[in-house]
């Protein structure tokens, strides 16, 4: 059995998204069955829906930053029940088993996590994601969104939140620590409220100083134009943890220069060219260049709780499901400031 749901999807990579109704299962004894408010727009949804990652299963239906309260719940289900806040975010399942999902590392599964779109379930239908008016998740891998937070500003958390959050925190990001913030977009917004929470001292590298103002006032200490090369030799032997937020490939000689001894570089964004590292930029100063990928459940709860304490949400920008696509255009022009979010009553 199922339920014929609203969504908007991508018939095809060079197609605009449009409305279409999709199939969602009855809820299993553990499966929650969520109302979808809001929808945020990531640029993986873009990349997904455009085939620019070259493994789309079409139609697709994206979104992976949801929010929305609890509609009904299986028989088995513990943790939630209706009319609960709750949130999915990049992923509904995985393997369960291996080290990294006992350790509540899913995203790391090593049999791969089973993404909230463009993935198989363990059904074998394909996922769908939030562009929709609503979904069924597995009650492990859904979370609760604390009343602190309103859904709509809640929403981006579950992709951009959870990824700057995620290395902040596995790197001791805090009090006394120096941290630098690769672009001021959707993850870098984010990521300069976190770690301004914690207590580090935050500065943020763009390339022009046009948001400046924006980044002060979200919690930036410093703001500097990577354009200006003065920048660099300001900045050398400055910062213990650079974010790379960015999906350019970085001029890895200048920024790993601005590591402290034993600093990390981490990216978060995904360039299409291979990264190129001169070996005496790390070797210098025993540095690191690290990656990371969003967070697991229990890592994502605990950030909504985090921003929920100190009022943290995305920048915002609500849109109705008939501007996807203006909205698609104006992030690869980064032309939002800094997050888009559809309101799922207009699918």
């Amino acid at each position: 059995m199922s339920t014929t749901v609203n969504a908007y999807s991508a018939a095809a990579a060079d197609r605009p998204l449009a409305p279409t109704t999709i199939e969602r299962r009855d809820p299993g004894p553990h499966d929650v069955v969520i109302d979808i408010a809001y929808a945020g727009i990531c640029h993986s949804d873009i990349h997904t829906a455009r085939g620019e990652w070259g493994r789309t299963s079409y139609p697709v239906v994206p979104g992976h930053e949801i929010a929305g309260t609890v509609a009904a719940v299986g028989s088995d289900v513990s943790r939630y029940a209706v009319g609960d806040r709750v949130g999915v975010g990049c992923f509904v399942d995985s393997c369960r088993e291996c080290d990294a999902c006992r350790q509540g590392l899913e995203q790391y599964c090593e049999r791969g996590m089973i993404g909230t779109y463009n993935a198989v379930g363990r059904d074998g239908l394909p996922t769908q994601g939030g562009y929709s008016t609503a979904i069924v998740v597995d009650e492990n891998y859904v979370c609760g969104i604390p009343d602190g937070l309103a859904l709509d500003v809640a929403a981006p958390l579950l992709c951009a939140g959870i990824t700057l959050y995620s290395p902040l925190r596995h790197w001791r990001a805090g009090p006394g620590t120096k941290v630098a913030v690769v672009g001021l977009g959707g993850l870098g917004h984010v990521g300069v409220k976190i770690a301004h929470a914690m207590g580090a001292e935050v500065t943020v590298l763009s390339q022009s100083l046009k948001k400046m103002e924006d980044g002060l006032r979200l919690g930036a200490d410093h703001y500097f134009a990577t354009s200006d090369p003065d920048t660099f030799r300001a900045l050398r032997k400055n910062f213990d943890l650079i974010l790379n937020t960015v999906s350019a490939n970085l001029d890895m000689a200048k920024y790993l220069g601005m590591l402290k001894l034993d600093g990390t570089l981490v990216e978060l964004g995904l360039p299409e060219r291979p990264i190129e590292v001169p070996a005496f930029a790390v070797t210098a100063a025993r540095r690191s260049l690290a990656g990371s990928n969003i967070g697991g459940i229990a890592e994502t709860q605990e950030m909504l709780d985090f921003c929920a304490e100190h009022g943290i949400g995305a920048e915002i920008e609500v849109i109705s499901a008939d501007q996807i696509n203006e909205a698609y255009e104006r992030v690869v022009a980064s032309d939002v400031r800094y997050r888009f979010v559809i309101d799922a009553s207009t699918f």
